[in-house]
């Protein structure tokens, strides 16, 4: 990873960017690829899809989402607590004692989960933190004192973790899932520029806002594109820690290369050119299967605008939806690589039907 490359990436993941609130990290995203593409466009909600030969008939679309799990300010006590309600999958189970920024028009506040200490909780009470019983704490001793800090109802939080570097292999840190995707396609378009490489399609390189709540963004964005081709980024589980099953959720590495899932919304010709780019270049790679919906944006493209021939390439991710998420930096490398090797074989108007 250069040096510049990881800088991008320090600052875009430590640059909160909650569902629905996606701007901030947008900004930094569409400045760092603004060099290594022709225009941009962005819509209502703030997807941002950055355009390589944008006057090509066949469009080719790589993808990620933007959007990481966060929290609602619900209900402000009279003493000043705050209960909350979730803003994607967040997890109540890891919340006490973890520090957040709750996002105001005056700025970001600090504040706290806090949770009553083990020698004095009462026995019903000593159960696991649920959404109904885990609360914020940001200093104030009353409601009126909350609400004059800019908080109210709807106020949006996110939990104040950075990236890390681990035994120089892994990256930890919030948000990884799925920002690092971003990252991924965005290191695409720049070894398409800087290598030099022309393309006979056109590369629509697309951060989409709203995953984390039902594939939101992604909706949107591919009935406006209405591309051809889709190569859907995102984080799969490294099921190697103890308390996974890998009877239920397969045998995946972080180390061991991209996963490519198989399942009614990838497209086999796809996937199958896929998967023999990655044995021509000699990149590893893992397989997944998904029951029926992969549960990524590959879904909302593959069954947009008459059907899509899309594609899913994952990386692999240790402890998902925590604040400690982590990846392999070799895996981040090989799936923008994977993509990368991918689109240079890929020719204009190829025919991914299975019966013509």
């Amino acid at each position: 990873m250069r040096k510049e490359s990881f800088e991008f990436l320090e600052k875009y993941l430590n640059t909160a960017a909650p569902t629905g609130f996606e701007a901030e990290g947008q900004k930094i995203w569409l400045e760092y690829i603004k060099p290594y593409i022709d225009e941009y466009f962005v819509d209502t909600y703030g997807t941002v899809v950055g355009v390589i030969n944008p006057e090509a008939e066949y469009k080719v679309v790589i993808e990620a989402h933007a959007d990481e799990i966060a929290w609602f300010v619900n209900y402000i006590t009279d003493q000043g607590y705050i209960y909350v309600r979730r803003n994607g999958g967040s997890d109540a189970l890891i919340a006490p004692s973890k520090r957040v920024n709750i996002h105001t028009a005056k700025g970001p506040v600090k504040a706290i989960f806090g949770w009553p200490a083990i020698h004095v909780r009462k026995v019903d009470q000593d159960k696991a933190p649920a959404i109904e019983t885990i609360f914020l704490d940001c200093g104030a001793s009353s409601k009126q004192e909350v609400e004059d800090m800019g908080i109210h109802v709807g106020s949006v939080i996110t939990f104040d973790d950075e990236l890390m570097e681990m035994n120089e292999k892994y990256l930890v840190g919030r948000a990884l899932d799925n920002r690092v995707g971003g990252y991924m396609i965005a290191e695409v378009a720049r070894m398409l520029k800087e290598n030099g490489k022309k393309l006979p399609f056109g590369l629509y390189i697309v951060n989409a806002v709203q995953e984390e709540i039902g594939l939101r963004g992604a909706e949107m964005i591919a009935q406006r594109i209405k591309p051809n081709v889709a190569i859907i980024t995102d984080v799969t589980h490294d099921t190697q820690a103890p308390m996974y099953d890998k009877k239920v959720s397969g045998d995946l590495f972080c180390g061991k290369g991209p996963v490519v899932t198989y399942g009614p919304a990838v497209q086999n010709n796809l996937l199958n050119m896929i998967i023999r780019v990655a044995q021509e270049k000699e990149i590893p790679f893992q397989r997944a299967s998904a029951t029926r919906a992969t549960g990524t944006d590959t879904d909302a493209f593959a069954y947009s605008n008459e059907g899509v021939a899309s594609a899913l390439i994952s990386l692999p991710l240790k402890y998902m939806h925590t604040t400690v998420e982590t990846v392999h930096k070799e895996d981040v490398d090989n799936v923008s690589r994977l993509i990368y090797e991918f689109l240079l074989q890929l020719e204009t108007g190829h025919d991914f039907r299975y019966l013509k």
